[in-house]
């Protein structure tokens, strides 16, 4: 059995975080929980930096706390680049041999939904409003109501996580 542990709660982060697991190592049961880590950033990020920050520091809190034979976490966050703004993730996966960053890609943002997270609100409540919906981040998310569901929350995190795990899948490539 292979245990992992995710740093929150929702139901979409750890369902990417089971998925990607299973898909890695389709003969091991895979344990995957999700616990309360605290980010130690805003609870919308603004900008690479805290965006990353708050994903490592939900891995560090979980390997400080708790034993399994992975952790992850995954930060959603979003900027206003020179291109336009636009909303992504950080993830991080980490075991006791070594840590791996990786990020989503990015989906636009219309610049009043980026003016309200400027402002202090977090995304997935600017999205509950504009579309007139409920805890939108713990479905689709942002990413399901701006692609009409072609793309989800999920998905993207899906993805990041997918291409975070190479360097453990293949670790003589990617030692120094």
């Amino acid at each position: 059995m292979i245990k992992v542990l995710v740093g929150s709660k929702n139901p979409v982060k750890i369902n990417a975080a089971k998925t990607i697991f299973q898909r890695y190592f389709p003969s091991s049961e895979i344990h995957c929980e999700g616990l309360h880590a605290p980010s130690g950033v805003a609870d919308q990020p603004l900008g690479e930096a805290d965006t990353r920050a708050g994903a490592e520091n939900r891995v560090s809190y979980l390997k400080a706390n708790h034993i399994a034979d992975y952790y992850c976490a995954m930060e959603g966050g979003a900027a206003k680049f020179d291109y336009g703004a636009a909303t992504f993730a950080f993830v991080v996966i980490a075991n006791h041999e070594q840590s791996i960053v990786g990020r989503s890609c990015n989906l636009p943002l219309p610049t009043k939904i980026y003016d309200a997270l400027e402002q202090g609100e977090e995304l997935g409540h600017v999205m509950d409003r504009v579309f007139n919906t409920t805890n939108i981040k713990q479905k689709g998310g942002a990413i399901g109501l701006l692609t009409n569901n072609l793309a989800t929350r999920e998905s993207s995190y899906t993805q990041a996580l997918t291409l975070a795990m190479a360097p453990f899948i293949h670790q003589e490539l990617y030692k120094s």
